[in-house]
């Protein structure tokens, strides 16, 4: 391909928000655009250059396969993918809840692969979680690395877990600030100077965090001087361990989905 990808083409079943995502995020980073096949229903939603087609077309199996859609039309995807001449060196899959087993069920490569990226990644600040059956390997990791951050999990049942914390995450984080913002308002402030003052807020502390060498609770704990405002405000989420009651539960809700979608999935 290009810029440290693995050589020959890439097929993407699929390009909805995140595999899309994805792939502009690539094709900054030196993907060679030719090189790229998407397949969807429509033939639409492929970036400028990349080649969009409605059918499997008529080739030899590409050297890096992505099933890029939701994990509901995984049958679709396997009844699409039965002509297949050959099979891929990577299947890539980032079908939410569906796990090597059930991929390896219904699909052949020489290695599998499952990825959970979150939305960021189109800005290269995004998390990917790598796992696959027999260690790393070098040709996810360079599709992972544009993305931003990655971690192969060694432990698939961690995987659901993985997706809810890092995967969902965002989904959380975004409805944090948009409360953040709500709760300065309800305070007086004017409700697009609070949503402003939030998103800056986060984007700050989140940078500060990244670059801490201590733990997020002792950041929180150096911003609060006794007796002081920040302190009145963290006794509120401290109380009887609210908060981290409050996202225990949001993200077992996530994980509980996930084992929901993997069994659907065999």
């Amino acid at each position: 391909m290009s810029a440290g990808f693995p050589d020959g083409p890439l097929w993407l079943i699929g390009c909805g928000n995140m595999g899309g995502a994805m792939l502009r995020r690539w094709i900054a980073a030196g993907l060679d655009p030719a090189t790229v096949t998407v397949i969807t229903r429509s033939g639409k939603g492929a970036p400028d250059g990349v080649r969009s087609l409605t059918a499997l077309p008529d080739e030899a199996a590409p050297a890096t396969l992505m099933l890029a859609l939701k994990p509901q039309q995984i049958v679709a995807a396997q009844a699409l993918l039965a002509p297949l001449r050959g099979v891929p060196a990577l299947l890539l899959s980032i079908l939410a809840g569906v796990d090597h087993a059930a991929l390896s069920a219904r699909f052949s490569a020489e290695r599998i692969v499952r990825a959970m990226p979150n939305l960021p990644v189109a800005i290269g600040k995004g998390v990917t979680s790598l796992y696959t059956v027999g260690g790393p390997m070098t040709a996810a990791e360079a599709f992972a690395a544009p993305l931003g951050h990655h971690e192969w999990i060694a432990d698939e049942a961690h995987f659901d877990a993985v997706t809810a914390l890092a995967g969902c995450g965002p989904g959380f984080v975004f409805r944090f600030a948009d409360a953040l913002a709500k709760a300065g308002a309800a305070l007086g402030l004017p409700a697009d100077q609070a949503a402003r003052l939030a998103i800056a807020t986060l984007e700050g502390s989140a940078i500060m965090a990244a670059d801490a060498d201590v733990s997020p609770a002792v950041l929180a704990d150096r911003v609060a001087s006794p007796g002081g405002s920040t302190r009145e405000g963290l006794n509120v989420l401290d109380r009887d361990d609210a908060l981290v009651r409050l996202l225990t539960e949001t993200l077992a809700a996530s994980e509980r989905r996930n084992g929901e979608m993997a069994a659907a999935a065999r």
